[in-house]
Order: structure tokens, then sequence, then C-alpha cells
């Protein structure tokens, strides 16, 4: 009979490059870790808008069993500790928009064509591992990956690596392929007799839709990514258009089909009539949204629909101001500011996501907390986009992205008061996933 055994990774010191992983607690699973406690001066428990002072939290193999004052704590000196010191200990964090298949698009480097077109997908996937990690070790315990660009079902196998404990990374709800329709998706521009890879799977019709969605779902995606617009530009008056792609009756197909598997949609779309028919196909979440009118806010409100705003992305790598593209880009950016205030006055609900991988992984993913709140949300309200609203998102609230008995034990922890100085949460001291210490304070005990 064979045994399987799981090897759970942890950083043995330091964070982020200057850690060093290597295998820490062998076993079948997590639970069989000891009870432990985890002290801070500060806790923000991802749901609640108080700040408890001086807490301690009680784990016992993968999930915390008890939050209680310092001063009440009541076990036998032989528990383990760990002290955070003057830190605020915050749930682990959840980007619900990533693509840790895409590096990001430098031209000088070829670009997003480059990375269908010439890298393995063997470097592929050692490049996704590599950006697994580095969200871990930035504090971010949950991903919602929302399309491998290419790399077809690389996915689903990164986040059975993860689960098995064979890499360490923060836990994945995978999106798998994506879906879009004949002319709505990138590679473009090469000689039409040549066939090239799409970075998505393209269908015409509801049946093609259909089917589409049951072999993402078959083959493991817990989400499925539709594209409603593909490329934008502005015309003549300076409005910004957005190339439509599903038709209503495709995407109910998708939503149909995803529901019947008790899964869901998420949509990306710009604005205009790709944005609208994403609403009227009843998408779970919408992805950007960059102009939405009062009317299709209304509609958010009344569907229930998400917003995964995406800011930081669009404020960067914008091309010269004199040129069209260029001037899209500050058109974007402008637009999407205002419907980002409007929503959120509205009281939409939104959950934090980057599209990191359209911005390259070796930058800060808390980036996007600081646009945030810059543009309206209290750093209260934009920690709870990316752990209470954010689980709740995902499905889990009550497991993911609070501390608070029976949760998952996913913790991050930043030295500074994140509530002063949300940038602070570009900087952890210490990370936990599942009990196990990723990185900061015990990690390697």
């Amino acid at each position: 009979m064979h045994v399987k055994k799981t090897v759970i990774w942890c950083c043995v010191f330091g964070l982020g490059a200057a850690g060093v992983w290597a295998p820490c607690v062998a076993g079948s699973t997590p639970p069989e870790l000891p009870t432990r406690v985890v002290y801070a001066a500060r806790l923000i428990d991802g749901v609640s808008a108080e700040v408890r002072l001086d807490v301690a939290v009680v784990i016992t193999g993968e999930r915390i069993v008890a939050v209680k004052d310092r001063a009440a704590l009541d076990l036998p000196a032989t528990v383990p500790r760990i002290d955070l010191g003057d830190a605020t200990l915050l749930p682990g964090l959840i980007d619900t928009h990533t693509h840790i298949f895409l590096q990001g698009e430098v031209p000088e480097e070829g670009g997003y064509d480059i990375q269908l077109l010439k890298h393995p997908l063997a470097y592929r996937v050692a490049r996704a591992v590599v950006a697994s990690r580095r969200a871990l070790e930035q504090g971010f315990t949950t991903l919602r990956d929302v399309e491998t660009e290419g790399a077809g079902f690389g996915d689903v196998g990164i986040k059975q690596a993860i689960e098995d404990g064979i890499i360490p990374g923060p836990r994945l709800f995978v999106s798998t392929v994506s879906i879009s329709t004949t002319g709505g998706y990138p590679l473009e521009g090469y000689a039409p007799e040549i066939t090239v890879p799409k970075g998505a799977q393209l269908i015409d019709g509801p049946i093609e839709a259909r089917k589409a969605a049951r072999e993402q779902l078959d083959k493991g995606a817990d989400w499925l990514k539709v594209y409603m617009t593909h490329r934008s530009w502005l015309d003549r008056r300076g409005n910004l258009v957005s190339q439509p792609t599903l038709t209503v009756e495709e995407l109910k197909a998708i939503v149909d089909e995803a529901h019947g598997w008790g899964r869901h949609v998420a949509c990306h779309a710009y604005n205009g009539i790709g944005l609208q028919r994403a609403l009227d196909g009843a998408c779970d979440s919408l992805e950007h949204g960059l102009e939405m009118t009062d009317a299709q806010i209304s509609q958010m409100l009344r569907q229930g629909t998400w917003y995964v705003p995406t800011l930081a992305v669009y404020y960067m790598d914008w091309d010269p101001a004199q040129t069209p593209s260029g001037q899209r880009d500050r058109k974007r950016a402008a637009l999407h500011a205002v419907s980002f205030a409007k929503a959120l006055k509205a009281g939409i609900k939104i959950a934090f996501g980057t599209d990191m991988g359209g911005i390259p992984w070796n930058q800060p993913i808390a980036q996007e907390f600081v646009r945030e709140v810059e543009l309206g949300m209290t750093p209260m309200q934009a920690i709870q986009s990316a752990t209470g609203k954010a689980a709740e998102l995902l499905g889990m609230t009550g497991e993911l992205g609070v501390v608070a008995p029976g949760a998952y034990a996913d913790l991050m922890a930043v030295q500074g008061n994140p509530l002063k100085d949300v940038a602070e949460l570009a900087h952890p001291v210490f990370v936990m996933k599942g009990g196990v210490v990723s990185a900061g304070a015990g990690s390697g005990h």
C-alpha cells in the first residue's frame, strides 16, 4: 500500500527573496500541528469595524479555535507562543483577480505575444511557481486566478501542487482557460494564413459556449472567466468605446452551466454594450468596469453583482500623451475613478483585485490598497475588500478573510498601523497559512 506524505513548506528565515524555503513539517495534514498562540498589540479581524487591542489568537491544527484578550488567556506554559509585539494582526489577504501565468507585458522583451510563442510551458510553470510564492510572502494567502493566458490548465496543476505541499503558495481558486469569441482575444496581427495560439478559448454561439463551460468545469475550473469586451479606443468625440464580444445568449449558456455545477462566472468588461450584456447575462462578478452608468450600477445592486475594479493597473505604462493609445490610457483611468466612486457610494459589493500578471510580479500587490483609499475608500474598507468581502465573493465567509474561531489560521501582520497608513500592508512581518508560519517570526519552528 502506498502512503502519500505531504511536505509543508516554510520560510526558514527572512521575508521575500532573502528567505530560504525548506520542508518544516512532515506528516499527512496540517491539523496534526500542535496548539499555538499568536500575540499582537492590535487585531483587525476582517469583518468588524473595531480594532481589538492586546489579543491572543489560539490555533489548533490549521484552524483558529479562539480569539481572546491576552490577559484572559489560560493555557499551559508549554503551549508555543509567537509574540509579534507592537504589530497589527490581520487575516491573510485575498486577491480576487490575478494571472500567475502572466509576467507583465514588457515591449522590449516581446510583450504578451512572446509568452505564448516562445516560452515553453515548463518555463511558464516555473515562473508561475515563483509568482505564487511571492504572493504568499506578501501576506496574500488566497488568490482567485482568472485564467492562464495560453497556458492551458496549468493553474489546476499549480493548485494541486500547493495543496499537496510540494510548493509554497496561496490557496488558489482557478479559472483555467477563459472564454471569448472569434476576434475577441490575442494573439492578433499575424498573417491571416498563419494559425497562432490564442490566450483564451474562442467560441461562437450558445452551443459552443455551453460546451466550453463544461470542458473547463470538467477539467478543474472553480470559476469561469468570460471576456465581454476586447480592445478599446476613443471615438472622434473622445468617448471610450470597447469592442463587445459574447452575446447575452452566449453568456447565459455559460452562466447557466456554471451555476448548475455550483460555480460562478467572472466577466471582464470595460464599458458600453459588452458591459451591459455582462449584466443582462447575470455575471456574478464584473471585472474592471471602467465606465459604468447610473442605470448599470442600479442593476448591479438589484442583481447582487460583485465589482472587482483592479484600479492600480490602469495607472501604469501609459503610452505618450499625444498618441491615440496614450489618450485612451488616460481616459480609461479618469473614467475608472468616477465609476469606482459611484459604485462605492451606491453600496455595490466591492472585492479587492489587482490584475497581477498584467502588473509584473516583482511589484507589490498591496499598491492596490493605496489606489482604493485615494479614490474614496477608508483604510478599513480597503482592508475588508481584501478580507471579509473577498471571502464572501469566493463563498468562503467565516472560513477565509476573518480572524475568528472556526476560520482557517491564515494570518498576516505588519509592524505599523495600516489604518493610519494603508501602505503598511506592503510590508508584512509575519505570514501564516493554515497554521503554518510561512514567513517572519516563528518560521522554521
